[in-house]
């Protein structure tokens, strides 16, 4: 049978739904206010519009045409074009990474020489 609610356990429960209900203003991961969320999306919109991050996703783009037209696609049996097909998709992946982390070592050793410049002076 159901126990009958006394007044006790009825302000138990509706302090508990209060204080679940209740979220932080301020703080912590998610409690931020959505004034700091909306000046996080514009810095973001920012960084990818920025001429660096450009040029990075097109250094990647063409390190990875580049070693998809070195693989080659020509024709061959359908077993064996799309295993080739895999591993030349690979082989870009690959290509487009090691040219995006050289092309940002140039950047931040351009940034570090510029800093150990004007130091000096």
């Amino acid at each position: 049978m159901a126990r009958k609610a006394t007044a006790k356990t009825s302000k138990k429960s509706a302090r508990a739904r209060t204080a679940v209900a209740r979220r932080p203003s301020g703080g912590g991961r998610n409690g931020g206010s959505s004034r700091a969320q909306e000046g996080m999306g514009e810095a973001f919109i920012k960084l990818l519009q920025s001429p660096l991050v450009a040029e990075i996703v097109a250094v990647a783009a063409t390190a990875a045409l580049a070693a998809l037209a070195e693989h080659g696609f020509t024709s061959s049996s359908d077993a064996t074009r799309g295993k080739r097909a895999g591993k030349a998709v690979k082989e870009a992946g690959k290509a487009a990474a090691a040219a995006v982390g050289r092309r940002l070592a140039n950047e931040i050793e351009e940034i570090r020489k510029a800093a150990k410049d004007s130091a000096k002076a």
